[in-house]
């Protein structure tokens, strides 16, 4: 199909002919003053993967959750394979074969990968007790069966990564062999090997006649596995199209053109050391070694579990090493804690791969959490001089383009990309020379994705060095510099140049051993 004309709107997509599954007509849900759906429709049919496009507060996940039964709309109608329904609980979608995977997850910490599997299907013995080893065996099975062979069952889920939590979520979903799967952000904790296996299972049930409705912030991932798109825009049906590109996307999305997702690499200056690490080592890292230059962006890649985020922890101060040597400025520095890394003089800030749990405090106000790297500098004696408070913070959210209704209001209640733009804004105020930003992108749209990159560029381009990972090879491909792909705790390979592809990105981090 002919890409659309730069000019003229894309053609929408004819209406289904399969029956429908879902049908939504004239959806309307209001929080408070903010109106998430406005008058919204969709339909998907069986056997279909249909994805829902938009920035961040467009309308998906409320459409998501009204579907799933999780809220239930103010007005309009939910039709479930051509029944009017009331969904007024998760429990009356699961009676409708309807399950859903939230990009927020809803695994219980404190109890074991198989037990959050088989919740309320636990295996029991003649009394009625739950038959502990059995439940690990079935467990170990049904992870198996779907080709997941690296998440031990017995592992308590909160000492689990991320990404195997979401592993964990969607195996949990897929088991319940539902009519309708709904997935919220699946891949946003992913990398490349996991949405590989993702693919396989959407075909899988694809084949079985399922309809899956699914939201993702990369482009890539859609133009892979839907069958239609549907964008929305302020709680909206804009169109529904079976070929639209990206740019013409993010245009429906936003009412704006975007030339290009990726801002040109800035020019590098001097190739002077900002930051090194010497045969780093501790936890998962094998003697790391790396340079990141003054004014660089270094990218970093690689298979989740091989050492990226014990890297970054560790050059910021919050995991400990048991070997080798960090440098700032080509001076040795020793970096016990994150207090140590942001003090004058070596300024390092770091934007973790969790915003919610790991960096900001989602009760707290927008200008609270914003001005919390610089309290000293706006206090006096001790006491908090909320004028000098509420201008940075207001100068800070005008500068980065913090979409919200007021300073005062919980970061809680922004949307993804707005709370990381709020952390990215309060260590910007710390004026750091080193900035690690940890998958800044994860669950952000595509709109909001592109105002970060023209950031990324912009602050090496005003000289700061940006050490960044990401999940995303296509990222890695054009944001950086240099591409440093690890492996089993170390360097794997350094790309540069024509050689730094999403391709040659993905095949170093498969490879089977890391190399020297």
């Amino acid at each position: 199909m002919d890409s659309p004309s730069a000019l003229d709107p894309p053609a929408e997509a004819a209406g289904p002919s399969a029956p429908l599954l879902v049908e939504c007509v004239g959806l309307r849900k209001t929080f408070g003053g903010v109106v998430a759906l406005n008058d919204a429709d969709f339909n998907a049919i069986a056997g279909e993967v249909h994805a829902l496009v938009g920035e961040n507060g467009a309308g998906k996940s409320t459409l998501i959750k009204a579907i799933g039964g999780r809220i239930r709309p103010d007005a309009g109608t939910i039709r479930i394979k051509g029944q009017a329904q009331a969904l007024g609980a998760p429990e009356d979608g699961h009676a409708l074969g309807i399950r859903t995977v939230f990009q927020e997850l809803t695994l219980l910490g404190g109890m074991t990968v198989a037990e959050n599997l088989l919740i309320g299907r636990e295996p029991r013995g003649r009394l009625g007790f739950i038959h502990r080893r059995r439940m690990g065996e079935e467990a170990e099975a049904l992870l198996a069966r779907m080709g997941i062979e690296h998440i031990d069952p017995l592992a308590l889920v909160e000492e689990t990564s991320l990404a195997e939590r979401q592993i964990v979520e969607i195996v949990r979903a897929i088991n319940n062999r539902p009519d309708i799967l709904l997935l919220d952000e699946p891949t946003s904790s992913l990398v490349e090997r996991e949405v590989n296996w993702l693919y396989g299972q959407i075909e899988e049930l694809r084949k079985r006649d399922t309809c899956i409705i699914f939201t993702s912030h990369r482009w890539h991932e859609i133009r892979n596995v839907a069958d239609r798109i549907t964008v929305f825009r302020a709680g909206r049906h804009v169109g529904t199209f079976e070929d639209i590109d990206e740019s013409e996307a993010i245009t429906l999305m936003t009412g704006k053109r975007v030339s290009t997702l990726y801002p040109a690499v800035p020019p590098l200056p001097a190739r002077d050391a900002a930051l090194e690490a010497k045969g780093l080592r501790g936890g998962r890292l094998n003697g790391v070694d790396l340079t990141l230059h003054k004014g660089e962006i270094l990218g970093v890649g690689g298979l989740a579990g091989h050492g990226h985020r014990e890297l970054f922890f560790s050059l910021f101060g919050a995991e400990r090493t048991s070997g080798g040597e960090i440098l700032v400025g080509g001076k040795p520095v020793r970096l016990a804690s994150p207090r140590q890394a942001t003090r004058r003089g070596i300024d390092i800030a770091l934007v973790p791969e969790d915003r919610k749990t790991e960096g900001l405090f989602l009760g707290m106000s927008i200008r609270n959490n914003m001005t919390l790297s610089v309290l000293g500098r706006i206090s006096s004696a001790g006491v908090l001089n909320f004028g000098a408070e509420r201008r940075v913070a207001e100068e800070m959210a005008r500068r980065l383009g913090v979409r919200m209704q007021g300073l005062r209001h919980p970061v809680g209640s922004l949307s993804g990309g707005n709370q990381q733009k709020v952390l990215i804004g309060r260590w910007l105020l710390m004026e750091p020379r080193i900035l690690l930003l940890y998958d800044i992108t994860r669950g952000v749209d595509v709109a909001t994705k592109h105002e970060l990159y023209e950031l990324v560029s912009r602050l090496a381009g005003q000289g700061h060095s940006i050490l960044l990972y990401s999940s995303d090879a296509e990222e890695l491909a054009h944001l950086p510099h240099r591409v440093l792909v690890m492996r089993e705790g170390r360097i794997a390979r350094e790309l540069a140049g024509p050689d730094m592809t999403a391709e040659s990105i993905v095949s170093a981090a498969v490879r089977d051993t890391a190399q020297s």
